[in-house]
């Protein structure tokens, strides 16, 4: 091999601040740093897949689960994670998109993925009780954190 970029790495053992379930929509990017940051998150394991948290509420496949509760398992039993976090956002094309899922309806799309939000915290509760379990939505003004007792609306 020939090394084409050096860098220096802490090599001690590594514990995360939480795992991340989010859509790997690079739009929201930033605003997913800067979340992480305030939520006082500096390492977290990152795993991002097409539609995020709606793997474990709405999935095309069972199997998709199984998939993504192994790695929150993995997180917890490699990194110590003692949270979760699972997200999903507005206009996502794993849903259909804001334009032809929502017909544009902003109120509709949210309070839909606050639905969607409460069925995957409780289905990854139900399958891990040893850690915090929450759950976001992003939209383009802002990330809103789902009530487990009532709706979301921005």
């Amino acid at each position: 091999m020939k090394k084409v970029f050096h860098f220096d790495a802490p090599r001690g053992k590594y514990h995360c601040d939480g795992a991340i379930i989010c859509c790997f929509d690079n739009r929201f990017d930033l605003s997913l740093r800067k979340f992480l940051k305030r939520r006082g998150i500096a390492n977290p394991d990152l795993i991002k897949i097409a539609g995020g948290a709606q793997c474990l509420a709405s999935p095309e496949r069972h199997t998709d689960r199984e998939f993504l509760v192994r790695q929150i398992r993995k997180s917890i039993e490699l990194h110590g994670t003692p949270r979760v976090l699972l997200m999903v956002h507005s206009d996502c094309g794993g849903y259909g998109g804001l334009a032809d899922r929502f017909n544009g309806d902003a109120r509709a799309e949210a309070e839909h993925h606050g639905r969607e939000l409460r069925q995957a915290v409780a289905f990854v509760q139900d399958a891990i009780s040893t850690v915090t379990i929450e759950g976001y939505f992003f939209d383009f003004d802002g990330v809103w954190e789902v009530d487990l007792g009532r709706p979301i609306a921005p």
